[in-house]
C-alpha cells in the first residue's frame, strides 16, 4: 500500500486518532482511579493517626489509673505512666495496628538532647523525615508527610507504588521533655486495587483500539470504493463510455456527490446523442442538395446545350440547393458568433419600434401564407441594451412561428411592463410543441419531431442562439404551447441598464 494514497493515508490518520483516543481514554481512566485511592490512602492514614493517639490517650490513662489504685504518689504515678509507654509498645500497636502502618515513639529526654527512638514497630518504623519529625517537637500540632505528585501512570506499567504516608503525632509524657510519635500509612489496599485493574483497563484499551479501527476504516471505505468508482467512471467517460452509473444508495455527502455526477453523466450523453443526430442530420441536409447540384450539373453538361427549358430548370434547382446550404452554414456562423465574447451595447431604445420592424420584416418573406400579424399598438416602452442583438433574437422567435403557422394563422408580438422589467411575448397559432420537448427546446442542435418531420424543420440553432442572446442580456426566456393550438415564447428583459 503506498503512503501517498489516500487509502494509506486515511488508514494511518485513522491508526493514529484510535490509538492517541484510547490511549487517552485509557490513561485518564487509570489515572482517575489512582487518584481516587491516593485520597482513600490519605483519608486513611488521617484514620490510624486518630486511632494512634486515642490509643496513646487510652494507655496512659490506663496507668494513671492503676497507679491511683495502687496507692502511688504524683511522682510513682507519673513514672508508671511513662513506663508504659516508654518501656515497650502499648499491646494495640505491637498487634492488630501494625498491619495497617508502622509506629515509632521519639523522646527527647533533656532540652538540648538529641531525639531518640525508644521503640518502634511495623515495616517502616526506621522511616520517616527527621525534619519534619523536628517541626512536631518544637510545634504545636501534627505534621503530616503526603507523597507529592507522583508519576502515577506507570502503575500501568508496573506495580502501583502510592508511597508512605506518615503524620508526627506530639505527645505529652510525663518525666521527659518532649515525645514524637510517628505514624506511616502503607496502602497496600489501594495499591492492590489499581494492580487489579491494570489488565482489564488495557484488555477493554485493546478491544475500544480495535472497534475504533474497524469503525474508522469502515467509514472511509465507502468513500474510498466511491473514489475508485470515479476514477473507473472517468475513464470510461474518456473513451466515450457514457453509459456508466455511480452508486446512489446512501443519504451522505458523499451519495449527493455521486448524483451529481450522475447527473453530469446525463447530461454529456444527452448532448452527445442530441450531437450525433446533429451531425447525422447536418449531413443528410447538405448530401442532399450536393447529390442535387451534382446530378443537374451532369444533366446540364449532356442536354443542357441542346434544350433551353431543361437548362433553365437545371439552373433553377442549383440555385434553391445552393441557398438551401447557404441557410445551413448560416445558422451554424450565427451559432459561433453568439457564443463569441462579443461586447454588448448598452444603449436606450424603444422595444416596440423593435417588435414593429421585426414583425414588418416577416410580413415581407412570408406574404404568400397570407398571416396575420400583430404588434404592439402603445407608443414607446424604453428599455437599455443592445437593440440589435434583441431584434435577432426577436427574429428568430418570429421566423420559427411563421414556419410553423398553418396558412391564414396569425403571429402577435406584444409587450408589457412587469414592475423593473419589460416582457414580450411571441405568440402563434401553430402546430404547437410536445409537452416533452418542452425541457429541451432551447438545447444546441434539438429539433421536436414535429419540426423534424416539417418540410421548413431547421436544424436546431435557432432557439439556442436565442436563449444566449437573452442570457448575456440578463433576461429570461421561456416557453408554453399546446399541440394543435399554438405557441408562446415569453422574454423578461430589465428596464435599466446592466453591467
Amino acid at each position: 500500500m503506498r503512503f501517498k494514497t489516500i487509502r494509506s493515508r486515511v488508514a494511518i490518520v485513522a491508526t493514529l486518532f484510535a490509538v492517541v483516543l484510547v490511549a487517552t481514554i485509557a490513561v485518564g481512566t487509570y489515572a482517575l482511579v489512582a487518584r481516587g485511592m491516593q485520597a482513600a490512602a490519605i483519608e486513611t492514614a488521617g484514620l490510624l493517626a486518630d486511632v494512634a493517639e486515642r490509643v496513646t490517650r487510652n494507655t496512659l490513662d490506663t496507668a494513671r489509673e492503676r497507679a491511683e489504685s495502687a496507692g502511688m504518689d504524683r511522682e510513682e504515678a507519673q513514672a508508671a505512666m511513662l513506663a508504659a509507654m516508654v518501656e515497650e509498645p502499648p499491646a494495640p500497636f505491637a498487634e492488630g495496628l501494625a498491619y495497617e502502618g508502622s509506629f515509632a515513639l521519639h523522646v527527647i529526654q533533656q532540652p538540648g538532647d538529641e531525639p531518640v527512638m525508644v521503640w518502634g514497630v511495623g515495616e517502616s518504623h526506621e522511616a520517616g523525615d527527621e525534619t519534619l519529625r523536628m517541626r512536631a517537637f518544637t510545634g504545636d500540632g501534627p505534621v503530616a508527610d503526603f507523597p507529592g505528585a507522583q508519576p502515577l501512570i506507570r502503575g500501568m506499567f508496573v506495580r502501583a507504588d502510592l508511597g508512605v504516608y506518615s503524620y508526627y503525632l506530639p505527645l505529652e509524657l510525663p518525666g521527659v521533655h518532649a515525645a514524637v510519635l510517628d505514624v506511616a500509612y502503607m496502602p497496600r489496599d489501594q495499591e492492590a486495587i489499581l494492580d487489579a485493574t491494570r489488565l482489564p483497563i488495557t484488555v477493554l484499551g485493546l478491544i475500544a483500539l480495535t472497534g475504533s479501527l474497524l469503525a474508522a476504516m469502515g467509514t472511509t471505505r465507502r468513500a474510498i470504493s466511491l473514489i475508485d468508482d470515479l476514477r473507473r467512471t472517468a475513464d470510461s467517460v474518456d473513451v466515450g463510455v457514457l453509459d456508466v452509473r455511480l452508486p446512489e444508495e446512501g443519504g451522505t455527502e458523499v451519495v449527493d456527490l455521486a448524483r451529481s455526477l450522475n447527473r453530469l453523466i446525463d447530461g454529456l450523453q444527452r448532448r452527445n446523442e442530441v450531437q450525433a443526430r446533429f451531425i447525422a442530420d447536418a449531413s443528410h441536409e447538405l448530401a442532399t442538395p450536393v447529390a442535387g447540384i451534382r446530378g443537374y450539373v451532369n444533366i446540364l453538361r449532356a442536354w443542357g446545350a441542346e434544350d433551353p427549358a431543361l437548362q433553365e430548370e437545371a439552373v433553377s434547382a442549383i440555385d434553391r440547393e445552393s441557398r438551401r446550404m447557404a441557410r445551413l452554414c448560416s445558422d451554424l456562423l450565427s451559432l459561433i458568433r453568439s457564443e463569441e465574447q462579443v461586447e454588448y451595447r448598452q444603449i436606450r431604445y424603444d422595444i416596440n419600434a423593435v417588435c414593429r420592424e421585426v414583425l414588418a420584416n416577416a410580413a415581407t418573406r412570408y406574404l404568400s401564407k397570407e398571416l396575420r400579424f400583430t404588434g404592439p399598438r402603445e407608443g414607446p416602452l424604453w428599455l437599455h441594451g443592445d437593440p440589435d442583438r434583441i431584434e435577432e433574437a426577436l427574429g428568430i422567435l418570429v421566423d420559427n412561428a411563421c414556419k410553423y403557422t398553418p396558412d391564414g394563422g396569425s403571429v402577435s408580438v406584444t409587450t408589457r411592463r412587469s414592475r423593473d422589467r419589460v416582457v414580450v411575448d411571441v405568440t402563434d397559432t401553430g402546430v404547437g410543441i410536445p409537452e416533452e420537448d418542452l425541457p429541451n427546446v432551447f438545447e444546441r442542435f434539438y429539433r421536436s419531431d414535429i419540426s423534424r418531420s416539417q418540410e421548413t424543420g431547421g436544424f436546431g440553432l435557432g432557439l439556442a442562439i436565442a436563449k444566449h442572446i437573452v442570457d448575456v442580456s440578463d433576461g429570461t426566456i421561456s416557453v408554453r404551447s399546446t399541440v394543435g393550438s399554438g405557441t408562446t415564447f415569453e422574454i423578461s428583459l430589465p428596464r435599466q441598464r446592466v453591467r
